[in-house]
């Protein structure tokens, strides 16, 4: 019995020590924890103080804001300058020239040389926009241009004539697919005198054509610097063209000239525009169709072209592209063409309208 009672003694003593020795070990721990949680604590404080958000004015915002966008827009025009004047370079290797360079440049505009200045020309949009495409646009083999729809040639081929083209053999033009002629009827000399004339092979190339089934249209090279000359030159055409067949407009060729006795060279604007619309009235008092041909130069910047938007237009343009934004009736492509029945050089045309 004493000795169950020793034994007892010495268990309980045991588990005493065991249990003080755990109160101890949780005692550190938590002390742990607390001090653990503290140091935490004092280091989100800092990482806090660290992170602490910057407050700006709204003055300041703006500032920043705008700093930003001039650096863009610097960025972004120095790229696109250098895309541009890469792109220009480019071209002038190739040997286009200056002008027809600069054209891709400026979408909204016609670009021309007129008296040795570069004009940019802001397309009129009220005037009607031509519907021909580039895409459209075929070149043969011979050089010739077709204009074609839906796989269907739509153009007409055609040729302008006057005594430097000599003796004609229209029945070989035919053949060749010349479809029309314009026939120069006369024109008015240079100088102040500005005698008028007319072509000494005009009746010959009418009748020609004529009696090869080409449709036959006329134009005259004017100088006149008046009304009243304007009106005198359409009346030598009226006068000239009685008991023929003319199939296409009565056409009033206005250009300028590089001669320096040019008498139109040294009208105004309105001065000129004035002296084209005297010669179209009066052809279209006498129930005949009036044309107008110029190149770009004229159209652009020496006529008022919003005077004649009613009046069918043959452009003389020199390059296979379409530029010319506004509407035009006949194009005058080369001055360079080869046809059968022709020695030398002759005027190509095409025409997108029947008459």
């Amino acid at each position: 019995m004493q000795k169950k009672k020793e034994v007892l003694f010495y268990i309980f003593t045991i588990i005493s020590c065991v249990l003080a020795m755990t109160v101890v070990v949780i005692c550190a721990i938590l002390v742990y924890d607390k001090l653990q949680n503290k140091q935490e604590e004092k280091e989100d404080k800092e990482v806090v103080a660290e992170v602490e958000p910057i407050i700006y004015t709204k003055e300041e915002v703006d500032m920043m804001l705008a700093d930003a966008i001039t650096t863009t827009e610097k960025s972004t025009r120095e790229k696109t300058s250098g895309d541009i004047l890469g792109q220009l370079q480019a071209s002038l290797e190739n040997g286009t020239t200056v002008v027809e360079s600069l054209r891709p440049l400026y979408k909204d505009h016609i670009v021309v040389v007129s008296n040795g200045k570069f004009h940019f020309v802001p397309i009129n949009e009220d005037l009607r926009p031509s519907r021909l495409v580039q895409e459209n646009l075929q070149i043969l083999e011979n050089n010739e241009i077709q204009y074609v729809e839906d796989g269907k040639v739509i153009s007409h081929k055609g040729i302008d004539v006057s005594r430097y083209q000599g003796n004609i053999d229209w029945k070989q033009v035919k053949e060749s697919g010349v479809e029309f002629a314009i026939v120069r009827l006369g024109l008015r000399g240079y100088g102040k005198e500005g005698k008028l004339s007319l072509d000494e092979k005009f009746l010959d190339n009418v009748k020609g054509a004529n009696a090869a089934g080409v449709k036959v249209g006329v134009y005259f090279f004017t100088q006149a610097i008046t009304e009243e000359e304007a009106v005198e030159e359409a009346e030598m055409v009226l006068e000239n063209i009685k008991g023929l067949k003319i199939d296409l407009p009565i056409v009033l060729d206005v250009e300028k000239t590089s001669a320096k006795d040019g008498r139109m060279n040294q009208l105004s604007v309105e001065e000129r525009t004035k002296v084209v619309h005297a010669f179209i009235d009066r052809i279209k008092e006498s129930k005949y169709t009036p044309m107008i041909y110029s190149n770009m130069e004229m159209w652009s910047v020496l006529l008022n072209m919003e005077e004649f938007e009613d009046i069918d237009k043959w452009y003389a343009y020199y390059t296979p592209t379409i530029y010319f934004p506004y509407e035009y009736a006949i194009w005058q492509y080369s001055d360079k063409g080869q046809v059968p029945g022709i020695e030398g050089d002759v005027d190509l045309n095409i025409s997108f309208k029947e008459w």
